[in-house]
Formats: structure tokens, sequence, C-alpha cells
């Protein structure tokens, strides 16, 4: 549900567990309540899809969004827009995929620290979450896939605790080259390329692997691991508002838009827990601090979408106390909870 709202720009969250808001940019969000079942299929399969976690009328901005870039009317930093000259249909092909845009557009920003995605990303992986990468896609017909991968060799954390969120704009099947995904690959170890040997060498039995996000099969050596999973690989359809989450060692990919006039558009972000360690894309400290609260550094949003990091260190530490972690409620919600004083007795084991 999506209404408008008036007023300051507020983030109002009760630790105890009762109902949440974010108001901001005129808007409030229902709190999307995230539930026990779906915490453990997350970590049992390595992906959840959430239905209708995103409005339209927010999927509907960024579809226009896109619009506007294919048409020259929004540049992206640093490239060039698509010339005058080109057709309609050349002009749809110019983007494929556009990084980091949540550093430059106001509009990347906000959706990448969206209130609803949030919500689900706290309950995963929380309840402290920094913010790391955004992705644009717009996969038109014709255009190729992505091979076999696995995120968490691209952007690794410490502890690893990567996560992604694929936010479908529109709708996305086997047509037009939807995200495939391995349930249980998530237990995979990363496995590292072959011209970094020594990053196998802690895991007996590790090995190294070579042609990884090439979407030629027989060039690609993490389609053998792929084949231990053959028959429970699914195709993640989903409907524009729909979100899928997957971990970092998940073995993921997807295939070429094979459709005459379909787009296969999407905005995936990445977050890990605000606790981990990372020296990918300049570190903690280049990073926006979204929900809860660190001991590491973080970066405030450059254009001031609501989120932790705009947030006063006590208040961070009212909302997020360090003492709380995020548990299954009485009514099997996830929430964010405060640990008893109890001891555990090694004494009755």
């Amino acid at each position: 549900m999506r209404s408008y709202a008036s007023g300051a720009i507020t983030v109002s969250s009760d630790l105890a567990g009762g109902e949440q808001t974010f108001q901001g940019w005129n808007v409030e969000y229902e709190r999307y309540r995230v539930s026990v079942d779906e915490y453990i299929s997350f970590y049992r399969d390595g992906y959840l899809i959430v239905r209708n976690l995103v409005p339209k009328e927010d999927v509907d901005e960024l579809i226009q969004h896109t619009e506007d870039l294919m048409a020259g009317r929004v540049s992206v930093p640093g490239v060039d827009p698509p010339s005058a000259d080109l057709s309609p249909v050349e002009r749809a092909q110019y983007y494929l995929r556009i990084h980091m845009l949540h550093r430059a557009l106001e509009i990347h920003e906000r959706h990448f620290l969206h209130p609803r995605i949030l919500d689900v990303i706290q309950a995963l992986i929380g309840p402290d979450v920094l913010g790391l990468q955004t992705m644009l896609f717009i996969k038109g017909p014709g255009k190729i896939g992505q091979g076999y991968h696995q995120d968490s060799y691209y952007i690794p954390t410490h502890p690893d605790t990567l996560c992604g969120a694929w936010l479908a704009l529109d709708r996305a099947d086997e047509e037009n080259g939807c995200l495939w995904i391995s349930p249980g690959s998530q237990h995979e170890p990363v496995y590292p390329p072959t011209s970094k040997p020594e990053l196998a060498e802690e895991l007996d039995g590790l090995t190294t692997v070579e042609g990884v996000s090439d979407p030629d099969e027989s060039l690609n050596d993490l389609a053998r691991i792929v084949k231990k999973y053959e028959g429970k690989e699914i195709a993640a359809v989903v409907n524009p508002g729909d979100v899928i989450f997957f971990g970092g060692h998940v073995l993921h990919w997807s295939h070429s838009n094979k459709s005459k006039d379909r787009f296969r558009r999407a905005f995936v972000s990445h977050y890990c827990n605000a606790r981990s360690y990372t020296e990918w894309g300049g570190g903690n400290s280049a990073h926006i601090l979204a929900r809860g609260d660190t001991h590491l550094p973080f970066a405030k949003p450059k254009f001031g979408t609501p989120c932790a990091a705009l947030l006063s260190p006590e208040e961070r530490k009212r909302r997020a106390p360090a003492s709380a972690s995020m548990m299954g409620g009485a009514d099997d919600m996830m929430e964010m909870l405060p640990h008893g004083d109890e001891d555990h007795d090694h004494d009755e084991m």
C-alpha cells in the first residue's frame, strides 16, 4: 500500500514490534513485515520472492526514467547520451546496464533506500543494513544475458552478508530473459578465478574457475557447479513490483531476451549487514547506512533520502541497540527484539 502524506520527512519505528511507517517525499509506506516462514525459505533456498512489494506508482516512475534515458532527456554522468540520429529502436538498444547512479541521480538513491525493500533486507540480514550498489538493467529485445556467477566474489564483505534485491519493472519470464537461480547453491563456497589460485588454498578441494559470467556455458567453469543442482533450477518469473532477494553465494544467471518487442527492465541493489567490513567500492565509508547502526564508518545519502545515516548517534542507538537482533516474534513475524539476560548454562548440556 502506498498513500500520500503531508509534513516533514520522518522515519518512525517501534522496537517492540508495533506498526511502522516511513514518511518522506510526501509519501507514506506501510511497513512490510517478513514472516518467519519467509525467513526460513530465504535461508533454505537462498532466495525469496516477495510479490507486489513496491507500489505501481514507484515502478511507473522508474519505467518513465528508463524512457527518458533512452530518449536522451536524462543523461548518465560520464556517458554520452544516445545520438539524435538514432532510430527509436537503436535508442532503445543503447543502454544495457548502468552502475552506481545512486551517487549521481536522486531517483536512484531514493529507490535504493526504498522503505519496503529495506523492510525485507533488514529482516533477512539486519537489523543493521549498509547500502552498497545499484544497477539499472534495460535489457531490450535481442540483448544477451549474463552467465553463471556469484555476487559475493565481486562484492566481498567480512563477515559475508551480501544480499541482492532485484526489482522487476517489466514482467520478466523465460521469453524476455528472466533471472534463473539454483536453489541450495547458497551453501557453495565462492569459487575464485584461476588468475588468483591463492584464494583457493584455505579450503581443501576448492577449485578455481574461468569464464565466470560468460553466457557461453562451454566457457564458464561454474557450469559444472550448476550441474550439481540440475533439475532444481528455477526461472524467477516476476511481475512489475515483485522483488527477488538472493544471497551472495547463490548461483544465478539469465538468458538472452528472445522477445521481439518486450523489454526486461530491472532495478537491482546490493546490501550487506552494516557491521560487515568491506574494501569494495571505496570501503564502508563510501556506502550508505540504510537501517540500524554500526561501529564502522558510513556515508550519508547525497540527496537526503530518509535513512539511518541521517539520524543522530543517540537516535540510532535508541532505535537499534546493540543488544537487539532480528528474531521471530510471538505472531510468527520477524521483529527487532532485545535479548534477555539469561545465561547460557553449559552445565545442562
